[in-house]
């Protein structure tokens, strides 16, 4: 079974989000994802200072299996990007929920976080389907 964290929050569409102590997020995909994916061999990133609607495309990941899109859980300002990731994008592989992260925003509506499903929810989620 994939590693869920209970402090993130997750998206159907599989990404997860963190809530950071200054207010800020952080963002990336989730263990079910990449195991999903396979090894990872680039990533495309968000552009720092772009806004972003919840459920929007925002980046790009390519395996040695697929293409896939990136969506954002909440709307917001993209404030940074990972971009070790542009050098070293296996490190979703092996890091998702650290040092695989995507990019950091500025969340514009908070409320949007309610509707995102807890490590439990997410959980039975990826049972599903």
């Amino acid at each position: 079974m994939s590693s869920i964290p209970d402090d993130l929050k997750y998206a159907s569409t599989h990404e997860w989000i963190r809530v950071n102590d200054d207010g800020t997020a952080t963002v990336g995909i989730s263990d079910h994802a990449q195991d999903a994916l396979g090894d990872i061999v680039f990533v495309e990133l968000p552009e720092p200072g772009s806004t972003i609607n919840a459920k929007d495309e925002v980046a790009v990941v390519e395996s040695v299996k697929a293409a896939s899109d990136i969506y954002s859980p909440v709307s917001g300002q993209v404030i940074g990007v990972n971009e070790a990731l542009v050098d070293a994008p296996e490190t979703v592989n092996s890091s998702p929920y650290e040092n695989g992260w995507f990019y950091k925003m500025k969340i514009s509506d908070s409320a949007e976080l309610d509707e995102l499903l807890d490590a439990d929810a997410y959980s039975d989620h990826c049972e599903d389907e």
